[in-house]
């Protein structure tokens, strides 16, 4: 190994550094904005429990009519990420010297609209799978194996430069915010919406993951959230992707060889899945 390259990591992990403690100081200074940040959080929380309630059928469950999923895919979006995204926004109103709450809100709606059409691409990637493989995809047949490899897929994602570059633009608020920089309320829509888009290339396995478990489950929903979450806003980045990548794998494999022990999984076919499937009906 080169001189070079331990130079080169010293420097990136010492800019990691950096970057918390100014999302710290940030957070710390735009007290206001964070707490209604997570009072929309915590509002997101409670509307997703309430109308997901009941809905779980496991993987495959139906998800309704478009405008129906969209609501409750937007809500959830809201409660998943609004926690990791607060100090992005707290650095941006920060960078911005103003006291008001409107133009941070505007980045976060910007940074939410963007999340509502992957909502509406994954629903139609998801329809389109059931109308054309739908018996294909049963779990007995293919389905536990498809379910199985979209989370070890996920898992593998965790270790791509890919989500290496697309995870580093996440923690850096600061270097994300000044190479997007626009100006006004249209620029700051802008921005949030940037910022989503690296966002999704750092989440996008997960989220998938997340439908391969059941995307109407309120535990594996909060699970992937803390996942998230923890990648972007702890120190430790290597460790907790790797951790990540092997509670993952470990999961997949367990979905194979023992689905019933996998904690909060709904296994197709079930009286827990078939009492969620007529709540539906």
């Amino acid at each position: 190994m080169s001189v070079a390259a331990p130079r080169a990591l010293g420097d990136q992990r010492a800019n990691e550094r950096g970057d918390v403690t100014e999302a710290i100081a940030a957070l710390r200074g735009r007290l206001g904005l964070v707490a209604l940040l997570l009072g929309l959080t915590a509002l997101a929380w409670w509307s997703t429990a309430d109308r997901m309630a009941g809905m779980d059928a496991g993987p495959g469950t139906d998800l309704g009519a478009l405008g129906w999923f969209l609501g409750v895919w937007v809500v959830m979006m809201a409660a998943m990420m609004l926690p990791s995204l607060a100090p992005t926004a707290a650095v941006y109103a920060r960078m911005t010297r103003r006291r008001g709450v409107v133009a941070p809100l505007v980045f976060t709606a910007g940074y939410l609209f963007v999340w509502g059409a992957v909502g509406v691409l994954a629903y139609g990637l998801y329809r389109l799978g059931r109308d054309t493989l739908g018996s294909e995809l049963a779990w007995n047949a293919g389905g536990r194996w498809l379910a199985a490899s979209i989370v070890a897929g996920a898992a593998a994602y965790e270790l791509t430069p890919l989500k290496d570059a697309c995870l580093a633009k996440c923690r850096s608020p600061r270097g994300f915010l000044l190479g997007h920089w626009r100006e006004g309320w249209w620029g700051a829509a802008q921005m949030g919406g940037g910022h989503a888009v690296w966002c999704m290339g750092c989440c996008w396995a997960m989220m998938a993951a997340l439908f391969a478990l059941g995307v109407m489950s309120l535990t594996w929903t909060a699970v992937v959230a803390a996942l998230i979450a923890l990648e972007k806003m702890l120190p430790w980045r290597r460790t907790v992707t790797w951790g990540t990548a092997v509670l993952l794998l470990g999961l997949a494999v367990a979905m194979v060889a023992a689905p019933q022990a996998v904690p909060g999984l709904v296994v197709p076919g079930s009286h827990a899945a078939m009492h969620a499937m007529s709540a539906m009906h």
